[in-house]
């Protein structure tokens, strides 16, 4: 791979959500395999978004705490 083929960290960062979400072109995905499979810092960060994102799907997969349901009910009867 050429130099000019490869990204840069910033590059990297700027589409590591759209990574993560499966929104990008193979082409583009290929390339970020490979920055990720050769530099550490990047790759932690990828892991640590990954692992966030997997923590945030799992809480709101959890039903609300009953306390949240009656202050919720409380506000709405307010109104």
């Amino acid at each position: 791979m050429t130099e000019q083929e490869r990204m840069h960290c910033d590059e990297v960062v700027a589409s590591l959500l759209e990574y993560l979400d499966g929104e990008i072109d193979d082409a583009r995905r290929a390339l970020i395999d490979d920055h990720l499979a050769e530099c550490r810092g990047c790759f932690s960060r990828a892991e640590f978004e990954r692992a966030l994102r997997d923590r945030m799907r799992s809480l709101a997969s959890a039903p609300p705490p009953d306390s949240l349901r009656r202050r919720l009910k409380a506000i709405i009867d307010e109104f």
